[in-house]
């Protein structure tokens, strides 16, 4: 490649015990044959993070950081990607770190293979037994359905990828992310990549490293949200990206309903209902069960038996909390309230 306009977008706020690290990892990159820019979105910081910023920035000059007032990734972005002078786009997550190949492989991919937005698996790395069992069941089919991305060695066309590489024209073009979602910004402007016509390629060549959350609780909420915030997706293109959105939905409903119906049952007195529903009810828990300990046994096989203890829960949470926050998401949004809610809001406040 031969100067090689690029832009490294980032969203950030309050990650003073990271950012050192993330910086680092842009400072590797081997940008050979590039003129580059790496360009910060920081969301009000109040732990220190926008002042080491704008330090840093003033003894690295290819480094700027701006303001998001929004304080929202999806506001981030934007005011980033507007900002940048470059011909292609990289964003970039705190959380992660980067082969230091991974900007020359992202463009070249997408150069090489006429993709309108490329990027490579989500591998990840950890440090704990519970965040190694999170991680684990991260890559399982069976917590995820089976998404491309989950699957570091699958190289092809693909509905999402995880961050991205794109021509700055082809972000214009779409309208960039959109800024009333807290979540699922990604999902929601690579399906209407897609249904513009547009294609998506994943490469396992280009690579990095996602750290997963590392309890229990703060998977629960970062999936709540993810569910909550695909309904507005799904209502904004009248249809699921992937059939996969919906399972876990239906998979909750169904152990609400199911004992409600059985208790309604019992106040009518029709015994044979009552008994009906908790036959499916138990015969499809049962199942599940059944499902969790293999899918858990198989995911401890991959990446260490000592992740067998926590594996079942974690399964668990990954389901209900999706489901819960979708079936919470249909709700809310009938209601026609803003979809932009206080930062302090569960529904919004991003934590690690």
């Amino acid at each position: 490649m031969s100067d090689v306009q690029v832009s490294l977008v980032a969203a950030c706020r309050n990650e003073v015990t990271h950012i050192q690290g993330f910086l680092d990892s842009i400072q590797s990159q081997d940008m050979d044959g590039m003129s580059w820019e790496a360009i910060i979105a920081d969301g009000e910081s109040t732990d220190g993070t926008r002042e080491f910023l704008e330090a840093y920035c003033a003894s690295h000059e290819n480094v700027h950081v701006i303001s998001n007032p929004g304080r929202i990734v999806s506001t981030g972005l934007n005011a980033a990607i507007r900002a940048a002078r470059g011909e292609f786009i990289l964003r970039l997550d705190a959380h992660t770190f980067y082969a230091t190949d991974y900007c020359q492989q992202s463009v070249q991919t997408l150069l090489a293979t006429g993709a309108d937005n490329v990027g490579g698996p989500a591998r990840t790395r950890v440090g704990g037994t519970v965040a190694k069992a999170i991680a684990a069941a991260y890559h399982s089919r069976f917590s995820t359905g089976g998404a491309p991305f989950h699957r570091p060695d699958y190289e092809g066309w693909a509905d999402t990828v995880p961050y991205g590489c794109w021509r700055k024209s082809t972000l214009e073009r779409l309208g960039l992310f959109d800024e009333s979602l807290v979540r699922n910004q990604d999902d929601e402007l690579n399906l209407r990549l897609l249904r513009s016509g547009g294609r998506i390629w994943q490469s396992p060549t280009i690579v990095s490293w996602y750290s997963p959350r590392a309890s229990l609780s703060s998977l629960f909420h970062q999936y709540f949200q993810y569910g909550f915030w695909k309904v507005p997706v799904i209502a904004k293109h009248r249809r699921p990206g992937s059939w996969r959105h919906l399972v876990p939905s239906g998979f909750v409903a169904m152990n609400v309903l199911m004992p409600l119906a059985a208790a309604a049952s019992a106040v009518m007195g029709v015994g044979g209902l009552v008994n009906a529903a908790l036959t499916v009810w138990l015969g499809a828990m049962a199942a599940y069960i059944a499902a969790v300990l293999v899918a858990s046994a198989v995911a401890a096989r991959t990446h260490g038996w000592e992740t067998l203890l926590y594996l079942p829960a974690v399964f668990c949470v990954f389901h209900v909390s999706y489901g819960s926050g979708f079936l919470a998401g249909l709700v809310w949004f009938r209601r026609n309230v803003p979809l932009v809610m206080p930062g302090d809001s569960f529904l919004v406040r991003i934590t690690r």
